[in-house]
């Protein structure tokens, strides 16, 4: 009773057309919770959200739960609930898997028991790693600066897969214009997509702009700031998009959660936001808000002035030694450690 109740109509929802001319949902469910969800847990979500008219997935192998993940697309579309060609499923290429690209993306469709991906993304354009719950002092003796002409090796591995049909479009994560501008130099196949943390207090204009004018789709990742993100991803300065007086008074205007008016405003603003929740009223909430109620011009303009430029997913576990998270996002223009 529940999920007839919840269940929205998919076609509501707007689509992005990218430049393979494929089409992607403009809103999907994160899975991104294994430091503080099990994994049946958000398997259990992502159920929810298809039976309720999601059809946009964004997985990741480091996530740690796409066998549970992967159990669960297969029963819906056994029980005839969705089909695959109405589902949109994101996995992405961990950073330890770099050497061996093939093999990784065999194993996310093996888990995810599915024949193709819609999207596969380089996870961070780096090789450093770090393992499941560490402290952020944690740090990778093998880490190392950004090297072009290793990325370009990952890259290449990537557009075979698109080449073999394991994946409909490549794209990438974690990246900055810098990295991008010798990317788009030397790729033989154009990014679709690129992932990005993106929300009211962290909007990167220069990024976005960027993505834009080259005709690559952004996919939004933090969208209401994750307020449940790992610990080692927070830091006393942090700020908190729901808690900002802007979002409050739009929130209440529309008499909806400020959370909701993030998800919102990411969507007309053009990106694809990912928001991870186990709660199935804000699973729904997050997808209908996609289309219903939206902001006003005056309301988008008001938004886009409480940018604070704060990061919260810095990434310091990844830093090489002598480096600070700073350096991993080329904040002066320039590639670090070149």
């Amino acid at each position: 009773m529940m999920d007839k109740i919840l269940s929205v109509d998919p076609n509501l929802v707007p689509k992005k057309k990218l430049n393979t001319g494929d089409v992607m949902p403009m809103i999907g469910l994160g899975t991104f919770g294994s430091d503080r969800c099990d994994s049946l847990t958000i398997a259990d979500a992502v159920r929810v959200a298809i039976i309720g008219g999601y059809r946009h997935i964004d997985c990741a192998s480091v996530y740690g739960n796409e066998k549970e993940i992967g159990q669960v697309i297969a029963d819906l579309i056994k029980e005839g609930v969705v089909k695959r060609e109405e589902l949109w499923i994101t996995s992405k290429l961990w950073n330890d898997c770099h050497h061996d690209v093939a093999k990784a993306c065999r194993k996310s469709l093996a888990d995810l028991q599915l024949d193709y991906l819609d999207l596969y993304l380089v996870h961070w354009p780096f090789p450093n790693f770090h393992a499941k719950g560490v402290s952020v002092d944690s740090r990778d003796p093998n880490a190392r600066p950004y090297i072009q002409v290793e990325f370009m090796e990952v890259w290449s591995e990537m557009e075979k897969l698109k080449k073999e049909g394991l994946v409909r479009n490549i794209g990438t994560s974690n990246m900055t214009v810098p990295k991008y501008k010798l990317l788009l130099r030397d790729c033989a196949i154009r990014p679709a997509v690129n992932e990005m943390e993106l929300h009211p207090h962290f909007q990167q204009p220069e990024m976005f702009d960027y993505m834009v004018k080259n005709g690559i789709a952004v996919v939004g990742f933090c969208p209401i700031g994750s307020p449940n993100r790992p610990d080692r991803d927070k830091t006393p300065t942090d700020t908190c998009p729901t808690k900002d007086p802007v979002i409050l008074d739009i929130s209440a205007k529309h008499g909806i959660h400020p959370a909701v008016v993030c998800v919102k405003w990411a969507v007309q603003d053009g990106h694809t936001p990912i928001p991870f929740s186990t709660k199935p009223k804000n699973i729904m909430s997050n997808l209908r808000c996609s289309f219903e109620d939206p902001l006003s011009d005056e309301e988008m303009s008001a938004i886009k002035s409480i940018d604070k430029n704060c990061r919260f997913i810095k990434g310091q576990v990844f830093c090489w030694e002598d480096a600070n998270w700073e350096d991993l996002w080329d904040l002066n223009g320039e590639i670090k450690g070149w």
